[in-house]
């Protein structure tokens, strides 16, 4: 059987934070039902057309088996206690959950409870993503949260409470406001509350979004290059310290606890995404979804799932991104892999490039695979830039 993983996105969320372009809206939870309807009409013509297809990717019942499941927004937890059985009845009707090893869906402190926080592990959520940012008020503020830090560390016992053991924050430095006592009292919180996981992000100003705006306006105040340096620093020393393994860029957990989703990602291994704005990837095409909620439901209504080719992914553009992900990786590149999949050797392919970026302390290099060093994590857009290939004449 095809070894693949599902994403499913819940775009609605109670604020759009001032940092984010994803696909996700707030002030529409009147539409969360044709929503929903759409999204288990776009299961059932996918699911339709792979089996047309003969593609190998169906449990003995004829529903999709995917390795791994990830429920994301937006904020899936958003929806009402009595709309979440909704979304997994629709999952249960499509896909062999019971096949997922790990299911995943992530959470905002403020749109979780007890009741709903068992209700989800009742459902065979194994894994908890909390979007948590930080645990210093002001800060939260600053980024337009709608939790607090109590809040925040409230949802991580109630998640405890009601059977989660794998839990993952999601936290951020270079904030508005932010100094190196805040970072630290923020990482050191989230291990006290005894997480498995944390992933930690340094603010990006993206394109559209309210800090994007502000800046432009001049109106934004940042931390300093060297604070912002000196936050990196500490987050992926001590971490390690404390027995987080840092097993990709932005991410570091206990032994055993990597999120097995998103390596899937980084290992190159083939996604079906549902919902707005979603993507997939597969064969040798990427399929994108309308970001727009109402334009991705006419479209699914009329039938037309996984019909927009977003991509064909030619040979030069598989090889360089097989690169850019493994690399993003602990384990890097695989020289063995790499050959499968390719039929030729990454030697062959980037051999001054990797003596280059050895001498320079930037890749680690053995018989069995490439893989960034210290620094080369550091100044990862430098090395990946190494991996683009000349275009074909």
């Amino acid at each position: 059987m095809k070894d693949f993983g599902i994403y499913i996105h819940i775009p609605f969320c109670r604020q759009k934070c001032f940092y984010c372009d994803f696909p996700s809206f707030a002030g529409k939870e009147r539409m969360i039902g044709p929503y929903l309807e759409a999204l288990e009409q776009e299961m059932g013509q996918v699911r339709q057309r792979l089996w047309d297809r003969g593609e190998a990717v169906f449990g003995s019942d004829g529903k999709l088996a995917p390795g791994t499941i990830y429920i994301g927004g937006g904020t899936p937890t958003v929806l009402e206690t009595v709309a979440l059985p909704d979304v997994f009845y629709l999952l249960q009707k499509h896909i062999d959950v019971e096949h997922a090893g790990e299911i995943t869906i992530e959470a905002n402190p403020g749109t979780v409870d007890g009741e709903k926080l068992r209700l989800l592990h009742g459902f065979g959520i194994n894994r908890l993503s909390l979007g948590v940012q930080s645990f210093d008020d002001g800060c939260l503020k600053a980024i337009g949260r709608i939790h607090s830090g109590q809040e925040a560390a409230e949802a991580v016992a109630e998640a405890q409470d009601a059977g989660f053991a794998n839990i993952s924050v999601d936290l951020m430095y270079g904030l508005p406001g932010q100094d190196m006592n805040m970072l630290r009292e923020s990482v050191e919180t989230a291990l006290s509350l005894g997480v498995q996981h944390i992933s930690i992000y340094g603010l990006q100003l993206e394109e559209g979004t309210v800090f994007d705006k502000l800046h432009q306006q001049g109106k934004l105040v940042l931390p300093s290059d060297e604070l912002t340096e000196e936050m990196y620093d500490y987050i992926t020393a001590f971490l390690p310290e404390r027995g987080y393994y840092r097993y990709e860029i932005s991410n570091f957990a206990l032994p055993g606890y990597e999120s097995r989703h998103n390596l899937s990602y980084w290992q190159d291994v083939p996604y079906l995404g549902f919902g707005s704005g979603a993507h997939s990837y597969w064969g040798d095409c990427r399929y994108q979804n309308s970001a727009r909620i109402e334009v991705y439901m006419e479209e699914v209504f009329q039938g037309r799932a996984m019909c927009h080719v977003e991509e064909k992914v030619t040979e030069k553009a598989h090889i360089e991104e097989f690169c850019f992900l493994a690399l993003r990786t602990a384990a890097g590149i695989s020289v063995r892999r790499f050959a499968a999949v390719f039929g030729r050797d990454v030697h062959e392919l980037y051999g001054e490039q990797i003596r280059r970026l050895v001498e320079k302390g930037l890749l680690l290099e053995d018989r069995e695979r490439l893989c960034l060093s210290p620094l080369g994590m550091k100044y990862g857009n430098q090395v990946f830039g190494e991996f683009l290939l000349e275009d074909e004449k």
